[in-house]
């Protein structure tokens, strides 16, 4: 007979690493955790530059930890050391480069479908991010000129004139970060920034009264096309600038044809609906971590996510 997990986790970053700590301090005993990457905590490893600072209060939200799993200000390195640790526990199997199709539930026992076959579990949680399906601006990017036009920085090559659109903390600290070697233009269509963490808002603002890089606000694009190469950037005040290359952080994509597969109810905004303990529509079905969001959560707040599933999970 083909196994069945006490647990799948589908995600392996923050909120599903603590969701497998979780439960094998819970006594679950057969946990599986399945990352479509080669290795846990793809968005730290992908879209942080090393050394980056990690916060535990991310945009000025103060998290109390309330779990069995505990989390502190560091940087990229020190923060993906501890994931590795957490994942020595006993019990913990992970299943990596496997990407879930859906997930199913047959009577009591869930089918998490994946290319290399099914995987049966009793309880599923789903802690996958968004950061892999950028946010794209509504006109059309040339194909000619989508090598210099990009949704992380790390295909910049230095001495490059940049711009960086977007108004939240990944757009402001790709600017600052790009400013050591790059000449650097942030542009956010509104009027001043709402949506970044204190440590962010200071930052931005000494950076440009420095004159270490421009802010345009209250400005939007209407449209880029191909400059010999380059990227000319037209706004919608009449005039254009020639980039060497652009970035757009603009958040994510909720997945919305994995939900719709799975059956799990989503609202008008194609968002997954779940109660106070992050419990789906799907009886056993929780959520984690970013996927919840509009906008992105804190590292903090998904490791407590997986604390009130589990808590819940033990309760049924």
């Amino acid at each position: 007979m083909q196994k069945i997990y006490d647990l799948i986790i589908v995600g392996g970053g923050p909120g599903g690493i603590a969701s497998a700590v979780e439960a094998s301090i819970f006594k679950m005993e057969k946990i599986l955790m399945i990352e479509k990457g080669d290795n846990h905590s793809q968005t730290i490893r992908q879209y942080y530059k090393d050394s980056k600072r990690v916060d535990k209060d991310w945009k000025g939200q103060t998290v109390d930890m309330i779990g069995n799993v505990d989390f502190f200000d560091g940087t990229k390195e020190s923060t993906l050391e501890y994931f590795e640790t957490l994942l020595d526990g006993d019990g913990i199997e992970t299943c990596f480069n496997t990407e879930v199709d859906r997930v199913n539930k047959e009577g009591e026992v869930f089918s998490v479908v994946t290319p290399q076959g099914e995987f049966l579990a009793k309880n599923v949680i789903v802690s996958i991010g968004r950061m892999g399906k950028p946010n794209k601006p509504s006109y059309k990017i040339p194909r000619t000129i989508k090598a210099v036009v990009n949704f992380n920085p790390y295909e910049c090559r230095g001495n490059e004139k940049i711009l960086v659109v977007g108004g939240g903390d990944s757009a402001v600290e790709y600017a600052c970060q790009l400013t050591t070697i790059n000449s650097v233009t942030l542009s956010y269509r509104r009027d001043s920034f709402n949506k970044i963490n204190d440590i962010n808002q200071e930052m931005i603002e000494r950076y440009d009264q420095e004159e270490r890089l421009r802010v345009r606000y209250g400005i939007d694009i209407e449209s880029i096309e191909n400059a010999e190469g380059r990227v000319k950037v037209n706004y919608n005040s009449g005039f254009s600038t020639i980039y060497d290359r652009v970035i757009y952080a603009l958040g994510g994509t909720t997945p919305v044809d994995f939900l719709q597969k799975s059956n799990i109810d989503i609202d008008e905004k194609d968002r997954p609906i779940f109660d106070e303990n992050y419990k789906t529509s799907v009886d056993g079905l929780y959520m984690a971590g970013d996927i919840i969001y509009d906008n992105g959560g804190s590292i903090a707040m998904a490791i407590n996510h997986a604390y009130d599933a589990l808590q819940d999970m033990r309760r049924e």
